[in-house]
């Protein structure tokens, strides 16, 4: 849960803080040792703690915490909030089995997206961040040590100790999807290996974990326009066999999407498009549509057959420029490695 808001907190006033602070604590045992954490074994070892240090920063407030207290409150509530929303929807974790993965589509002309060749900052700009306009980069990372020097040998020879969380399933809104922590180097021997069931890297800042990796790799220097500071771009690694699906969603922020190895199709529908594309409509998965772009329900969703599509088989040294908004679906042809970055 979401820690209170504090009596220090420009959202409230003094008195109003104060007040919600006074009802808080009155439901509260008197002392900190009355506050029992009494969990189940099935609940994760992670959150005890995280339990006991939220307990102990609004006990030695005295019930009023403020300012670095009531900040640390609200971080912790965030990150039990955020868990607790992944265990509602995850449910209950089963080994996701391997089906045998579809064939490599076929890019109709009409819908292939455009494709670049070291495009000048000004161009890019004009005719495509501007307008927001996808577009397939070519030539921008070749220099990138990571080209050269990256393989599945080389993950477990430089991170195959590191602990990383993993997806398991093939999709999150497969209602088998969980996750779970594990080393690279049983990542790796389970779901890259062994391909009966499927796991996903997906979406982990792996770069800040393992600064090694992160000097094989570029900020693309179109970043340059965006508004925000170089440290506020996030970059996230995204690694798995083949068959992995990202489902058609879209993202708050401007994306390049870096492939190293492997191969990944991908179809990109305009936001003008979100009403015929059925987002889900709880908060949670608001940013998902609930189509399977490779085989939809038309009876379910017929308006889908009028949202229009670009697409293209992302290759390795290629960057796909995602616009902010931009709905996308992600379906891994080959055991694969990817590098995005999100920026402003």
């Amino acid at each position: 849960m979401a820690a209170p808001v504090s009596a220090g907190d420009p959202a409230a006033g003094p008195a109003a803080g104060g007040a919600l602070w006074a009802e808080v604590w009155a439901l509260l045992p008197g002392t900190e040792e009355e506050l029992a954490l009494a969990l189940s074994g099935e609940v994760d070892g992670c959150v005890q703690p995280l339990l006991r240090r939220a307990r102990g920063l609004l006990y030695g407030a005295g019930g009023r915490p403020g300012g670095e207290a009531a900040a640390a409150l609200r971080r912790l509530g965030d990150v039990l909030r955020d868990y607790s929303w992944e265990k509602l929807n995850a449910g209950p974790w089963r080994e996701s089995a391997r089906t045998e993965p579809r064939p490599a589509p076929v890019v109709r002309p009409e819908d292939a997206l455009p494709r670049l060749r070291c495009p000048s900052l000004e161009h890019f700009r004009d005719n495509h961040l501007i307008p927001q306009k996808p577009v397939v980069l070519e030539g921008i990372m070749d220099h990138w040590p990571c080209m050269r020097k990256w393989s599945v040998d080389y993950f477990c020879q430089v991170a195959g100790c590191r602990t990383v969380p993993v997806e398991l399933g093939t999709r999150y809104t497969d209602e088998e999807w969980s996750q779970k922590l594990m080393t690279v180097g049983d990542f790796i021997s389970q779901y890259i290996v062994n391909e009966k069931s499927v796991g996903y890297l997906a979406q982990h800042q792996l770069f800040d974990q393992i600064p090694e990796l992160k000097e094989d790799i570029s900020i693309p220097d179109y970043c340059c326009l965006g508004e925000g500071e170089e440290e506020h771009i996030t970059i996230n690694a995204w690694f798995g066999p083949e068959g992995t699906i990202s489902p058609l969603h879209q993202d708050p922020q401007q994306n390049f999407l870096a492939q190293v190895f492997g191969r990944k199709y991908i179809r990109l529908y305009s936001p003008q498009d979100s009403e015929n594309l059925y987002p889900h409509e709880s908060q949670i998965l608001h940013n998902t549509s609930q189509v399977d772009v490779e085989d939809p329900d038309l009876v379910k969703f017929p308006n889908f057959r009028k949202a229009a599509f670009q697409s293209c088989i992302l290759m390795p040294g290629q960057v796909l420029f995602i616009p902010v908004k931009y709905w996308h679906y992600v379906r891994s042809l080959d055991v694969s490695f990817s590098v995005s970055f999100w920026w402003s």
